[in-house]
Parts: C-alpha cells; structure tokens; sequence
C-alpha cells in the first residue's frame, strides 16, 4: 500500500467520523436528503471520501442511498428500538457472562472507572442526552473488551449511535437516573464478584426493563412498556424456566 492510499483512507476515515457526528447531534436531521457534492463542498474536499463515508454510514443502518438524489438520514423509529435493544440482549447477555470469568484486576479496576463516568452522568439531570449515553456506552464496550471481542464492541459503537440518534435513554420518563445508575452497579458488582450467572442475570434485566422504559417514552405511552417483547428469543430467561 502506498502513501496516497493510506492518506485517502485517513481521510475517508475521518469524514465518516465527521458525517457521523453530525447525525448523531442532529446537524444532519433525520429525514433530510444531502448530496455528496454538498457534503464536500462543504467539508472542502474532493467527493470520493464523502461517498465512502456515507456508503459505510448506509452499512450501519444511518443513512439510505437514493438514485440520483443522494443520501437520506434515516430515522430511527420505535421498531429499530425494539431491534436495537433485541440485538443487545442477545450479544450482551453472554459478553457479561464471559467478562465475569475473564476479568482480572487491572480489567476490574478500568470497570469501576467507567461506571464511577455513569454514576457522574446520571446524577447531573442534564437533558443533553448524548451526556448520558456516552458514558454509558463506555461502560458497555468496557465490557466486550474484557469478554475478549473487540468485533463486539465496535457493533455495540454502532448500535449506540443509533440510539443516540433517537435520544434513546430510558431516563426521566418511567425511571428515574438514580435507578438506571442502580443497573450498572449491579452488573459491574457481579463481575467484580467473577459471578457469571450473575452477570449474565444483571444485564439481560438492565436491557429489557431499558428497552421497555424507552418504548414507553417514543410513544408517549407510560403503559407501552408493557405491550413490548423482545423480536428475538431471549435464551437466558428460557433456560431459567
């Protein structure tokens, strides 16, 4: 690979960084259509990285390509909620059963930090809601990586951003933040503990009674959380009985 390749994908790289930050802050509103000429004219560029960036973005579900339009941001609707979170228990459930087997003490040390940036972000009320999911997100990937799957972690990246799209956080509406904090501590204990069963028990009912809560909230509907089920069969709780 020569230099020229390795700049142009530094910088396809970079744009993607750029483009994604600006779905996530609401710059590039959902529903709204954008060319890659614009795109680059804008960030002052030829239009090769900018397509690149928006063909990875299409990959994750962020935006669609439309013929001779552009491409239009997506937005997040209750049903990709109910995927999001759906995919969640399925790869999280057994990441925090294997982080609690794996974990040592430097990985348990680096845990408490990220939960101690949690418990920071839900006591300050702020409605800026990428102030809490970020620190959240952290505390998650924290998890992949101890479980041994960085493949894992950059798909929980992904499926953050979407929920970040959609001011995805189950706060202020039928939990409270102090509850939510309550969540992490119990799996981060868990894994602490090196109890797997534990772990596993710990974040496949932060996620479920997350996802509900943040049903509930899309909708309006303080009884939705109810009606919703997970899209995919949740293994730990058949296993239970």
């Amino acid at each position: 690979m020569d230099h020229s390749q390795i700049r142009h994908q530094s910088l396809a790289t970079k744009v993607f960084g750029i483009v994604r930050n600006a779905i996530i802050l609401g710059e590039l509103a959902p529903g709204s259509l954008h060319s890659v000429q614009e795109i680059a004219e804008k960030l002052k560029i030829s239009r090769t990285p900018v397509r690149e960036a928006l063909l990875k973005l299409e990959e994750q579900g962020m935006v669609s390509f439309e013929r001779n339009r552009g491409a239009r941001i997506l937005e997040t609707t209750v049903h990709d909620l109910e995927e999001i979170f759906s995919l969640r228990v399925l790869l999280e459930v057994p990441s925090a059963y294997k982080a609690a087997k794996r974990a040592t003490p430097a990985d348990i040390k680096r845990l408490r930090h990220a939960l101690e940036e949690v418990e920071s972000a839900y006591r300050t009320n702020s409605p800026n809601v990428r102030a809490h999911l970020e620190p959240d997100a952290r505390f998650h990937r924290s998890i992949a990586l101890i479980s041994g799957s960085r493949r894992l972690a950059g798909i929980l990246d992904n499926l953050f951003d979407q929920q970040m799209i959609a001011n995805g956080t189950s706060g202020g509406f039928t939990r409270g933040m102090a509850e939510i904090s309550e969540d992490h501590k119990r799996i981060y204990d868990a894994i602490a503990a090196q109890d797997p069963s534990a772990a596993a028990v710990a974040m496949r009912d932060h996620l479920i009674i997350s996802s509900r809560a943040i049903v509930a909230k899309e909708t309006g509907d303080s009884e939705a959380d109810s009606a919703f089920e997970l899209l995919y069969p949740d293994f730990l709780s058949m296993n239970m009985g």
